[in-house]
């Protein structure tokens, strides 16, 4: 299965680059690179090692110059850091938060691997579906190099007289989502704290944290913000994801004060959502996660469906559209 399209690489500011996927849905993540004096940063790698190989190829003629010293992985989801082996070589310095660094050990490569070879063995609504997300993706081989340097909060680094600042945000979108500033510039990489264009999924949350986040970022007024998925945005797509993390918190706690069962909730909410702004947007389904994550702090004591429970969810949501 191929992509849907190809990544370009974008100068967004002097000396700062987008690498970014034109569709950002399952797997098809944004990555970056800020080149200081003799040195460099990348912001994230991609979802595996043949695509993080064709961003570095795409890359050579700047690093070159100003080799790769530095690291960053925005968050522990395996699209941003499971290419991370052919760039933590030696000398170079992988940075993430605690809780990502943590969160890296409970998904490697190796798992997803495992679920693709028996997704035709889920049935073949969820096989389809999980072929469909994430059969591009070559897993398989794929050792996991984790971070060699944590941070909890705040750290500023130096990439050669160039400041890149690391705020850790979460946990919103994962346990310990992060986003890279360059300051100079006023870039913002924003991780996947924001999905443009796609529909955001709340895999740890709070959702109050994430609008909080969202709160946080509009406060820091970047020139230009480069998405974890989808085009790069500004100001306006930040309140658009703002709004629709309110539009499902409030959603949800309605319709379960309401006496709806979850997965009556999701599908009623998601209908709801039929002719909004967020109809157009796209892997809608994630709606299921999304509500499952709020359900949980609303029934705290209840028993949580387990991931592959969820994504058959998913496949069936999906089914709508």
């Amino acid at each position: 299965m191929s992509s849907p399209a190809a990544h370009s690489l974008e100068e967004v500011a002097d000396g700062i680059f987008a690498y970014l996927h034109p569709t950002g849905g399952w797997g098809w993540s944004n990555a970056g690179l800020v080149v200081g004096g003799r040195d460099s940063a990348m912001i994230d790698t991609l979802y595996d090692q043949p695509l993080t190989q064709g961003f570095l190829d795409v890359l050579a003629p700047l690093t070159a110059h100003s080799p790769i010293s530095t690291l960053v992985n925005t968050h522990a989801n395996g699209d941003h850091c499971y290419g991370n082996g052919l760039v933590a070589l030696p000398g170079v310095e992988v940075i993430s938060s605690v809780a990502s660094a943590k969160e890296m050990d409970e998904l490697p490569p190796s798992a997803m691997a495992g679920l693709l070879s028996v997704a035709d063995q889920l049935g073949p609504e969820l096989g389809d579906y999980l072929h469909r997300a994430f059969g591009s993706f070559e897993f398989l081989g794929n050792e996991l190099s984790p971070p060699t340097s944590t941070f909890s909060g705040f750290r500023s680094i130096d990439i050669d007289g160039r400041v890149v600042e690391l705020h850790e945000l979460g946990p919103a979108h994962t346990t310990g989502d992060t986003v890279a500033f360059v300051p100079d510039a006023s870039v913002l990489f924003a991780g996947d704290l924001l999905f443009i264009q796609g529909t955001p999924i709340v895999w740890a949350g709070p959702i109050s944290n994430w609008l909080s986040a969202c709160a946080w970022m509009c406060a820091l007024q970047p020139k230009v913000i480069v998405p974890g998925h989808g085009p790069l945005t500004d100001l306006d797509g930040v309140r658009a994801v703002a709004r629709y993390l309110s539009a499902v918190e409030d959603g949800v706690i309605a319709r379960h004060g309401a006496g709806m069962t979850r997965i009556k909730a999701t599908v009623d909410l998601d209908l709801s959502f039929d002719q909004t702004e967020f109809s157009e947007w796209g892997d809608r389904e994630r709606l299921a996660i999304n509500v499952a994550t709020v359900w949980a702090t609303l029934e705290p004591t209840a028993a949580q469906p387990p991931v592959p429970s969820l994504f058959g969810e998913l496949a069936s949501l999906a089914s709508r559209y």
